[in-house]
């Protein structure tokens, strides 16, 4: 069946899987700024590409991966870089929830039918909680915090602990001091425009998906955007199950289904390989900007000396 394929369409959704990583670069730089992180941009864009490779060895890992690439080539404050990252993706999860409760309205009977299919229902899961449970709950987070609080301050590295903590806690909070909100908005947007567009492509490799319509490659998109969130390299697994179900439901014959998510996922995963071992050599021949605080500490000692002879 491969050689039924349209590839042409496969590679000009290439661009755009290129885009979104390097969007979100631009944007994490200028998270940076206001807390007076100056990282250079190819760095920041590198790091990205790194970190979407790292994490198809370990899930999650690349988070931490771009923060120590740019500790380590610019200097950039590991705890602020990892409190940026942090906001990051508290602003991509609520332009996720707002894509996702628009495309539940406008298609609510195929989630309706998606939910009965997999046996998965929002109220169900709700009712095995109480109001004393969710009490209770809370009681014993807090309890967990306070002891965890209680023993850090009896160890040594307390005052490291809270430092650090100070630093991520800043990165957090940068978001209102970015100067360009109108950017930060664009380059937003433009994220997660070209990451529809990388897979929306696709549709048109495949005589089975290419009639499908706009609607259906937002559907799929949105369910397998929250299947992602489950920690698997590139949402393996949980993905294939999510979109391959979804496009049952539109009339796709099960064979054809598995083909697609099979064919996409591993393509797209390629990718993310590809730019991973790219930027890792551009990293190679980039040079370091982090400032090196003992040598002039030295300096200054001879020159203390000099000046007392």
């Amino acid at each position: 069946m491969a050689e039924e394929m349209n590839w042409t369409w496969m590679l000009l959704s290439f661009p755009f899987g290129i885009s979104a990583q390097a969007f979100r670069g631009w944007r994490w730089r200028q998270t940076l700024n206001p807390i007076g992180e100056h990282p250079r941009m190819g760095t920041c864009v590198n790091s990205v590409f790194i970190s979407y490779a790292a994490s198809l060895l370990v899930p999650r890992v690349g988070e931490f991966t771009r923060c120590g690439i740019l500790k380590r080539y610019d200097g950039v404050s590991f705890a602020k870089a990892l409190g940026t990252v942090v906001t990051e993706r508290a602003i991509d999860s609520l332009v996720v929830m707002c894509v996702c409760g628009m495309t539940l309205l406008f298609q609510l009977n195929v989630f309706n039918t998606f939910f009965d299919e997999t046996g998965t229902s929002i109220d169900s899961v709700l009712s095995h909680f109480s109001a004393a449970g969710y009490a209770v709950t809370a009681v014993c987070g807090i309890a967990a915090i306070w002891l965890l609080h209680v023993l850090l301050k009896k160890l040594s590295i307390y005052n490291k602990v809270k430092t650090t903590l100070g630093g991520i806690w800043q990165g957090v909070l940068s978001l209102k001091d970015i100067r360009n909100i109108p950017l930060f908005i664009l380059l937003t947007i433009g994220i997660w425009a070209s990451y529809f567009l990388h897979y929306y492509l696709t549709f048109f490799c495949f005589d089975f998906t290419k009639d499908l319509g706009l609607a259906c490659a937002l559907v799929t998109f949105v369910v397998g955007s929250i299947a992602v969130i489950v920690p698997t390299p590139n949402g393996a697994g949980p993905w294939h199950f999510a979109v391959k179900t979804m496009l049952i439901l539109y009339g796709v014959a099960e064979s054809d289904a598995l083909y697609f998510v099979l064919i996409v996922h591993t393509v797209q995963t390629m990718l993310v390989i590809a730019l991973g071992v790219w930027a890792w050599a551009a990293l190679s021949f980039t040079g370091s900007t982090r400032k090196e605080t003992q040598p002039d500490t030295q300096r200054n000692g001879i020159d203390n000396q000099k000046q007392h002879f």
